[in-house]
Order: C-alpha cells, then structure tokens, then sequence
C-alpha cells in the first residue's frame, strides 16, 4: 500500500509491502506492534527500536510521541489521494482545538499562559509518563485559549491540557 505522508512541514512517499517499508525510495524492513492496554506502539525500524505513543486525529492524522517529542502526521493511501484530487478537495488541518495527553502521566511543567500567542511547533506542557519528559507542542499557531490543567495535576489518556484558538487576523 502507498501512502502520502506528510510530518514536519516535509512529505515522503512510503510503500508499506509487509514486513518491508520503502520511504522515498529507500527500503528497509520494519515491524510494528501493539502494547496492549496502551497508546503505544513498539516500531522496529532498519534495525533501531522505538517507543511511540499514538493518538488517532480526523482525516488520515496522527499525533505521535517519540523521544519526548510530539509530532502530528498526515498518512494519506493512495486511493483517497486520488478521490481528494479528483473531487478537488484538501485535508484541512483545523486551525483551534484542543491539545490532549497521549497518555496517563503527571503534569511538570506549563509553558504558556492564556491569551498568549504561540507559534507552530511552540511548547505547551511537559507530562511525564514513564519516567520520560514528555513535551506537548502546539499543532499550529495561534492564541492560548485555556489551559486546562496545573503542575503537579495528574492526568488520564485524552484530559484536556490546552485550547488553542484559530489566531486573530493581522490588521
């Protein structure tokens, strides 16, 4: 299966033929894996390991957790890129919403407050979950709406942490 896969303002073409995965161009063997009774996912890549905790989005996106860092990712197949591009409709990333935990952990650090503006990329929260600093990044820019959560709060899988609203015009 062909996928259309953009993640960190790049795009790479990734065919995904069993235990083999091809990103642009390059081939190498892969396995992934579920940990039961979490978000996380166990990927062996080209003969690195790796942790990654998952968060299913709208619209073939994902939030993932790597490294204690959180990227979103768009995986489009190849036959929803056709329809889109027959039909003439884009995926469009939403310009508010709300930043949740990936998983159960214990809020450290809150770097913003509200009403502040914040950039794409611009941290938001450190939750430590398995002993590893987590930090949440804002998916897009714009104003800091709430924040939902105080140091030291422990949280669940999926508790709001922080609102972003679209950000204003510029006059």
């Amino acid at each position: 299966m062909k996928y259309d896969v953009r993640a960190g303002g790049r795009r790479f073409e990734v065919v995904v033929d069993g235990g083999r995965v091809t990103v642009d161009g390059h081939r190498c063997d892969s396995h992934l894996a579920a940990v039961p009774g979490t978000p996380l996912v166990h990927l062996l890549l080209a003969g690195e390991s790796w942790t990654v905790a998952v968060e299913p989005l709208v619209g073939g996106r994902w939030a993932l957790g790597v490294g204690g860092e959180r990227f979103e990712v768009e995986a489009v197949d190849e036959r929803t890129g056709q329809i889109r591009a027959l039909t003439g409709t884009k995926a469009v990333a939403p310009r508010a919403g709300t930043v949740r935990a990936p998983m159960p952990g214990l809020v450290v650090r809150i770097e913003v407050a509200e009403g502040q503006r914040v950039e794409s990329g611009a941290g938001l929260v450190v939750v430590e979950a398995m002993k590893m600093e987590n930090e949440l990044r804002a998916p897009h820019g714009g104003r800091v709406e709430r924040v939902h959560v105080r140091v030291g709060e422990a949280v669940e899988k999926g508790t709001p942490l922080v609102t972003l609203a679209s950000p204003e015009p510029s006059s």
